[in-house]
């Protein structure tokens, strides 16, 4: 652990993960807690940091582009019939407290804030867990509560008109190299078999590292992938695939993704045995 503005996560004492807890970031990019660089037990960073494609990909977190018409994952907004604009809508996570802060990973509250005030509380548990000694896993959940007083809905780009763009919620922007990922899950190979679909698990394969994302929760394994690996690499999930998400006063969503990193380039079966393991553990 350092300061009162990030944790240091570690698996087996070494340190595997950082999480900055107060960023120091420009209201566009939709200010928010994030970990970067996370890395795996040789030392190959798995995580970007405001890229030069994509300068609101903040290594991995908590996004959502469209909250009742706030945008709290960053970058411009898509807005039907006009495409992707720049508005003066952005949102902001703010961190309260944390409820547990350990090496092994931490219990955090937080608040959604936008122009009207507080949307959200978050409930955020991040847990790092040893499974080899090629690879560890990263446990994060979240439990989302409307606090506003009004009914909300989550929503996406691809809800709000541009199709395949159902991004929201979980977010993994990983390790950017010359060969883009390759991308697999239990029953087929390729981002177009991952890319909007239901799967226990998705895999991205890069030079010498392996991660796989996995629902841990029914509620999160009901929510399609949204993948990429040309443009840039990351997975996430759909809170709001084809149809907004709606959320009444004082209801509560949650989800939890359990994320293997491991070193080398795995195969199909060793994948699924470490998400079994993880998933368990």
């Amino acid at each position: 652990m350092t300061g009162n503005d990030s944790v240091v996560l570690r698996v087996a004492g070494r340190p595997v993960g950082r999480y900055v807890t107060r960023p120091e970031l420009p209201a566009r990019l939709s200010p928010r807690p994030y970990l970067h660089p996370v890395t795996t037990l040789a030392g190959t960073a798995v995580t970007e940091l405001s890229p030069a494609d994509h300068a609101h990909h903040l290594g991995v977190g908590v996004a959502v582009p469209d909250v009742e018409g706030f945008n709290f994952w960053g970058g411009r907004t898509y807005v039907r019939d006009r495409g992707p604009t720049e508005l003066d809508n952005h949102g902001a996570q703010r961190h309260t407290a944390y409820h547990r802060r350990e090496a092994d990973g931490f219990t955090e509250e937080l608040r959604w804030m936008a122009a009207p005030g507080e949307l959200l509380r978050e409930r955020r548990t991040v847990t790092a867990t040893a499974l080899t000694d090629g690879a560890w896993a990263l446990d994060l959940a979240f439990a989302l509560t409307n606090v506003s007083g009004r009914p909300l809905s989550v929503g996406s780009p691809a809800t709000n008109g541009r199709p395949g763009a159902a991004y929201g919620g979980f977010f993994w922007r990983a390790r950017k190299e010359d060969t883009a990922p390759d991308a697999f899950t239990a029953a087929a190979d390729g981002t177009d078999a991952a890319h909007g679909r239901t799967a226990d698990w998705v895999a991205l394969a890069g030079s010498a590292w392996t991660l796989v994302f996995a629902g841990a929760t029914g509620a999160t394994r009901r929510d399609p992938w949204f993948v990429r690996t040309e443009e840039y690499p990351g997975v996430g999930s759909s809170l709001a695939y084809d149809a907004r998400l709606p959320l009444a006063p004082g209801e509560t969503l949650e989800r939890r993704v359990v994320t293997v990193v491991a070193d080398g380039r795995l195969g199909r079966e060793e994948a699924a045995a470490l998400v079994t393991k993880a998933v368990i553990a």
